[in-house]
């Protein structure tokens, strides 16, 4: 599907049909902001990277390339895009860097399975993966709030 959006969906699935270009452009983006917060005096450690659906996909692409750990990345909603390139991409500090999961038990739009496989596939690399589920759609519950609200303070306390 070609759309507004932080890339185009070509497939959800297979790497080698994602768009990668767009992907990266994203990501790019997205580290031009935090280096520009690093350059104004915020700490990198002091950073979470948060998105839903294509923007949690995003999230998790340039939050786990990072040089430096990032206070976390909240990813809702979504899975780990360009799967099958993160084993060579992967950053030390990406996988030190606390991450939330959230996803929807009946989400329509990403099914569960694709964001359980990216959680399970991030944590047999190492990575710290929080994980919850909530009986909901492709949206956003107000357990799922409460529960992002815990998880920023302990990581911004």
């Amino acid at each position: 599907m070609r759309m507004r959006g932080w890339y185009d969906i070509v497939s959800l699935t297979r790497s080698d049909r994602q768009d990668e270009a767009g992907i990266r452009a994203s990501a790019a983006m997205v580290q031009a902001t935090i280096d520009r917060e690093v350059a104004a005096g915020v700490p990198q450690e002091r950073i979470v990277l948060a998105g839903f659906s294509q923007g949690g996909a995003i999230a998790l692409h340039a939050g786990l390339r990072q040089s430096e750990p990032l206070a976390g990345i909240l990813a809702l909603s979504t899975y780990l895009p360009l799967h099958t390139h993160i084993f060579a991409e992967l950053t030390a500090a990406g996988r030190a860097t606390p991450i939330l999961m959230c996803h929807g038990l009946y989400d329509n739009v990403l099914p569960l399975a694709l964001g359980s496989s990216s959680r399970d596939g991030l944590r047999q690399l190492g990575c710290q993966v929080e994980w919850r589920d909530y009986p909901m759609q492709h949206q956003v519950c107000d357990e799922e709030i409460v529960e992002i609200s815990t998880w920023l303070r302990a990581r911004l306390a």
